[in-house]
């Protein structure tokens, strides 16, 4: 009998459930600032990038001066330089700028231009700067980058700006340039035109009928929606929800092409539970952010549409296994999972606005965040 007794005791204790190992608190900006500082001296062959993330994160801390500090740094020959000067300057403009120094920043601006670079990336974000701060002169920092990056006796045509190396950006100058010149109502000019011809083609199929850029980026329109006016918004949510149910998208094969997101504790938890899984996404997080953002890009350059990035969870995954009869470790299984995620809708559109939050969910805007080309 006591033998009996020991027996259930043991299997009763078994039962008990480990106790729950709570998540390390997320470190604050000012901490990661630190950390990625940190980290230069650990990995000098990636400095550029980790002082890049230091600045941006120090500038999301409201500590601009030492992230100029940094920016100062970098754009330093005696302290190595660095590989992209365009882009660390544009970004420093910025930084002056939500500073509260506007003469900096607009000097700095003007040596900018006056270098005349063919950066994309750092055109768009000196002209996101001063569109950002309300400056009527944006249209023409997208207009002057346009001409930089493609020469001035270049015949710009949407064929020629796809054909260019710096497509992704060249295109979003494009786009950036049309919204704004609509919003200071400027008569229709032939880049204008361009940038329609650029927003069907890499709308079309989306969902049926292409919402033309004079409409989307329509001043009333685009006033209401930032005030957040109900009505509207509730009308633009409609019309979505009305698009992805519409049979036609299934037939014509307009769906979504999902590429995976997995968050930190989602993203240990999957190399724990499938450590073959570290071939396709890597052993190191900040890895597998670059390389989702890199897949996506690839994607977007070789025509594909409509793309989007799922937020997978490891729990999501298992059932989605289970349902197919696959196993959590195999390719088919993750891809067939994304894809399941896509047609239920909770994939979000990629890309984000520059000025949004970006899709990895830091709580950062997108383009100083994945949208960042120096991150690519």
């Amino acid at each position: 009998m006591a033998g009996k007794s020991k027996t259930k005791k043991s299997r009763k204790t078994a039962r008990v459930p480990a106790p729950r190992q709570t998540a390390p608190p997320t470190p604050t900006p000012a901490q990661q600032a630190e950390e990625y500082e940190r980290l230069v001296a650990r990995y000098p062959e990636d400095r550029q990038e980790l002082l890049l993330e230091a600045a941006h994160a120090w500038c999301a801390a409201d500590e601009y001066d030492r992230a100029l500090a940094l920016y100062r740094r970098l754009l330093s020959p005696e302290d190595g330089g660095c590989e992209e000067p365009d882009l660390v300057d544009a970004f420093r403009i910025g930084a002056l700028w939500d500073a509260g120094r506007e003469e900096e920043a607009r000097a700095a601006a003007a040596a900018f231009r006056g270098r005349h670079p063919r950066d994309a990336g750092a055109w768009n974000f000196v002209g996101e700067v001063f569109e950002s701060h309300g400056d009527a002169a944006a249209a023409e920092w997208y207009t002057a980058g346009v001409t930089h990056v493609l020469g001035a006796g270049t015949k710009v045509t949407a064929d020629v700006v796809e054909a260019s190396s710096d497509s992704f950006d060249l295109e979003t100058l494009f786009i950036a340039r049309h919204r704004t010149r609509r919003l200071a109502c400027a008569v229709h000019d032939d880049w204008d035109d361009v940038a329609d011809e650029l927003h069907a083609r890499r709308q079309s199929g989306l969902f049926g009928d292409v919402r033309p850029l004079d409409e989307a980026h329509d001043p009333i329109r685009l006033r209401r929606m930032r005030n957040g006016e109900g009505e509207l918004l509730e009308a633009e949510i409609e019309e979505l929800v009305a698009a992805m149910k519409d049979d036609r998208a299934a037939r014509t094969g307009t769906l979504k092409t999902c590429v995976l997101f997995w968050p930190p504790e989602e993203f240990t938890r999957l190399l724990q539970r499938s450590p073959e899984a570290a071939t396709a996404y890597g052993t190191d997080h900040a890895d597998h952010l670059r390389q989702v953002e890199s897949v996506l890009r690839e994607l977007s350059e070789e025509g594909a549409v409509r793309l989007a990035v799922g937020r997978a969870t490891l729990a999501g995954l298992e059932a989605h296994a289970e349902r197919e009869g696959g196993s959590c470790g195999e390719q088919g299984t993750r891809s067939s999972y994304a894809a399941e995620l896509a047609r239920s809708g909770v994939a979000v559109d990629w890309p984000p606005p520059r000025n949004g939050p970006c899709w990895c969910v830091s709580g950062r805007k997108y383009k100083k965040c994945c949208g960042n080309p120096a991150t690519g």
